[in-house]
């Protein structure tokens, strides 16, 4: 597909499953793959709050390989694998995003490939998406 970028990062399973990161459209839309609290190769000790920071924050770096920050993001979703953690991911979230407010979903799943996650995050962004300009609020 001509004018397709792919961004990788260290995270394990990309070359055993066949995946990258990011992937940016001709259009300008981003899409990141979920992206879980795994630092260096490593998944990082910590909370639902922590675990979530972790994971958007690799989301953040693969948004950086093109060029882009947290400001383009236009949709994330959180998948949860409790609900009791639902507060703590939506405080990181609007820590995060508060101003930027993007369209957003969190789910309950069964779990993760490492038990010890307990979080994972997608976002998508959009290149020319940056700023409020024209946008609308309830």
């Amino acid at each position: 597909m001509t004018g397709v970028h792919r961004v990788a990062s260290d995270a394990p399973w990309e070359e055993r499953f066949g995946y990258s990161r990011a992937v940016e459209l001709p259009n300008g839309l981003v899409l990141v793959a979920g992206c879980t609290s795994v630092i260096d190769g490593q998944i990082a000790e910590g909370g639902p709050y922590d675990q979530t920071v972790n994971a958007f924050n690799v989301a953040f770096e693969a948004l950086k390989g093109l060029g882009l920050g947290p400001d383009s993001v236009v949709r994330t979703r959180m998948y949860l694998a409790h609900a009791r953690d639902v507060e703590e991911v939506g405080r990181a979230h609007k820590e995060l995003f508060g101003e930027i407010r993007p369209a957003s979903s969190m789910l309950i799943v069964s779990g993760f490939v490492d038990p010890s996650l307990v979080v994972e995050v997608e976002v998508e962004a959009y290149r020319g998406g940056q700023g409020t300009e024209g946008a609308h609020t309830a």
